[in-house]
């Protein structure tokens, strides 16, 4: 394997938007919940680490190989979250030099920094489907404690296996035709 192209979907309590990657990372309840690759150029495989799937040991191996070249859009937050799911502890995290970030070479490139509108510049045949955004938000953000949902904080695939189904089945994952390219 020379190169490969990750997206993952991740749950914590600790807000993103707020607190950055390392905070969110470093959340008890931090969970990276689908992982999303596609290893030169191949196939995109979507493994559902929430209901138990494994990632391939070859996968696994090439994170940490430096000869192999790791792209994400955003790959920071990518390479940060992976390394706690790797187990590496606070403040150690995966070697930044064999990882490139889509979303900066949409910069460079004076493409948006969004991936829905690089993707819309760039005529992507598929865009992230409001759906898709709907799912993710819906499984990887924490939810309000209400009498109808019987308090919980967290909704998970038990709660709406219709909606997990979706997930599941890889219809509505926003980053395949990202993957499916490369890169930008």
């Amino acid at each position: 394997m020379k190169s490969i192209s990750i997206d993952i979907e991740s749950f914590s309590s600790v807000s993103l938007q707020r607190s950055g990657v390392y905070r969110y990372a470093e959340s008890p309840d931090f969970e990276v919940l689908l992982f999303g690759y596609s290893a030169d150029g191949g196939e995109v495989q979507v493994v559902d680490l929430a209901n138990g799937e494994r990632i391939p040991p070859v996968v696994l191996a090439a994170l940490e190989d430096n000869t192999v070249t790791k792209w994400a859009f955003n790959a920071n937050f990518e390479r940060v979250c992976l390394s706690r799911y790797l187990g590496y502890p606070t403040g150690e995290y995966l070697n930044p030099e064999s990882w490139r970030c889509s979303m900066i070479w949409s910069a460079y490139m004076g493409l948006p920094l969004s991936l829905v509108g690089a993707g819309a510049v760039l005529g992507l045949e598929k865009q992230k489907l409001t759906e898709g955004k709907d799912l993710i938000k819906y499984f990887c953000q924490p939810c309000a404690p209400t009498k109808a949902n019987g308090g919980r904080v967290r909704n998970l695939p038990e709660h709406a296996p219709d909606k997990a189904y979706v997930c599941e089945q890889n219809q509505v994952w926003p980053e395949k035709p990202v993957l499916r390219q490369g890169h930008l």
